[in-house]
């Protein structure tokens, strides 16, 4: 019998939760500008189009061995913004990590001084409503231009327009493996 009184009052309490936030106004977006330094200041042409963003983020991690424009890189990130790689363990199971910009920068760098690293979109899905973008991308990476690509997989890459440019707020990927092929939708 308890169980059940229970239960009715979790149903009365969603119930009421739901009809008291039906009628609300929206909540206003905040008014206060991004704080100053923040972000290093992007290039005007990195940042006017989904397309163009999309573009600088795979050409700015692109490179012979040596070090890339980090502050290019920052740029084109929202405060706040994650890079989350996804990865399957040997035993099978699915991890993702949440880093920075700057996280991504610290794992990356050492390797990018090393050796090269070519990574381009082979083909895009984009889907745009006011001021959020969603582009699915697939990528090839290559650590020179001319071999073929020892990676691939997809970037799910998240954008938001602040009315003045576009930013980047996350980029979640998968490499195929071998048992993981990349469905042929995906590629061109």
């Amino acid at each position: 019998m308890t169980q059940f009184i229970l239960r009715v009052l979790l149903i009365v309490a969603l119930c009421t939760t739901s009809l008291l936030c039906q009628n609300q106004p929206p909540i206003p977006a905040p008014t206060t500008p991004l704080p100053p330094g923040s972000s290093p200041q992007a290039k005007a042409s990195d940042v006017d189009s989904v397309e163009h963003l999309v573009a600088a983020l795979y050409d700015v991690i692109s490179g012979p061995a040596g070090t890339r424009d980090w502050n290019r890189f920052r740029s084109l990130f929202y405060p706040g913004a994650h890079l989350i790689p996804t990865r399957r363990e040997q035993d099978g199971k699915i991890t993702a990590r949440m880093l920075s910009a700057d996280e991504y920068i610290q794992r990356a760098q050492a390797i990018f001084e090393k050796e090269g690293f070519f990574e381009r979109s082979v083909a895009n899905r984009t889907e745009i409503w006011d001021h959020i973008a969603h582009v699915w991308s697939t990528y090839e990476s290559r650590h020179a231009q001319s071999e073929k690509p020892f990676a691939r997989g997809i970037n799910s890459i998240q954008l938001f327009h602040d009315g003045a440019r576009w930013w980047v707020v996350n980029v979640y990927w998968e490499a195929e493996d071998q048992t993981h092929a990349l469905p042929k939708k995906y590629v061109k």
